[in-house]
């Protein structure tokens, strides 16, 4: 059998108690963080906190090299740990794919996610969301410019009426993790009269929400990782109100429909 499972936000408390059981009954723990990471905690801590050993694969350990996840899979019962969900933005398909063409059993265990957090903590209706986009660091899509497929997406979202959650990029590998004011600085070049709004360490016991014009959502602090940015498209009269009192958003910022 091979559970994967989805840790949740934030830190060690943020997983179902479906998914913690999992974890304790297994005979064999593996985990990823390269597609996301819980900030509030450690690998230290998780395992302290159910009593178990936890295998951290790179990416090339899981993609390319998932033998070992697979015969323990084969041998007993495996755990898979993700930040999130296992299927939603950290998508582990292909793994469970060739667990099954070897005949394992799979299942999965959700957990949270980024884009049900940003909309429940902004107050932005999650059936208005569109596509969702990715901003990556400069030096990784080598150019300094947003790509225009970033721009591209928010744009054809807004042409919609439809928000676009936009994932910032991070890399745990250097302890590197994109905040909202230099995501908004770099989107606010190109789309400088658009409205932001930035979330960071949802799941956590203080989460910061804040809404401005994403020229002036880059001159705030939202302290310590995990971000994320939303950026709304024309707002409903609810929507607005929750933007006003949850996210400080000025109220000549939104145009309600």
């Amino acid at each position: 059998m091979l559970t994967f499972v989805g840790l949740g936000l934030y830190d060690e408390r943020s997983i179902t108690l479906q998914g913690r059981a999992a974890v304790r009954e297994a005979d064999a723990v593996f985990a990823e963080f390269y597609t996301s990471r819980l900030t509030g905690t450690s690998v230290e801590t998780l395992e302290d906190t159910h009593d178990v050993a936890i295998e951290v694969r790179d990416r090339s350990g899981v993609e390319e090299d998932p033998e070992p996840i697979l015969q323990a899979a084969e041998r007993g019962d495996a755990v898979f740990l993700t930040g999130g969900d296992p299927m939603i933005s950290t998508t582990h398909v292909d793994l469970r794919l060739r667990a099954a063409e070897r005949g394992i059993e799979t299942r999965v265990v959700h957990g949270t996610t980024a884009q049900a957090a940003a909309s429940s903590l902004t107050g932005l209706q999650n059936y208005r969301f569109g596509k969702a986009t990715t901003l990556p660091f400069a030096d990784t899509h080598g150019s300094e410019g947003v790509p225009p497929s970033v721009v591209d997406v928010i744009e054809s979202n807004r042409e919609r009426d439809l928000h676009t959650l936009v994932y910032l990029d991070i890399d745990p590998t250097a302890d590197r993790y994109m905040r909202v004011s230099t995501a908004a600085d770099r989107l606010g070049e190109e789309l400088p009269t658009v409205p932001g709004v930035g979330v960071a360490r949802a799941g956590s016991d203080a989460p910061v929400v804040a809404c401005r014009r994403l020229g002036d959502l880059a001159e705030l602090d939202f302290g310590p990782p995990l971000h994320l940015l939303v950026v709304p498209a024309r707002v409903h009269a609810l929507e607005a109100e929750a933007l006003e009192t949850f996210a400080d958003a000025p109220a000549d910022l939104l145009d309600p429909v």
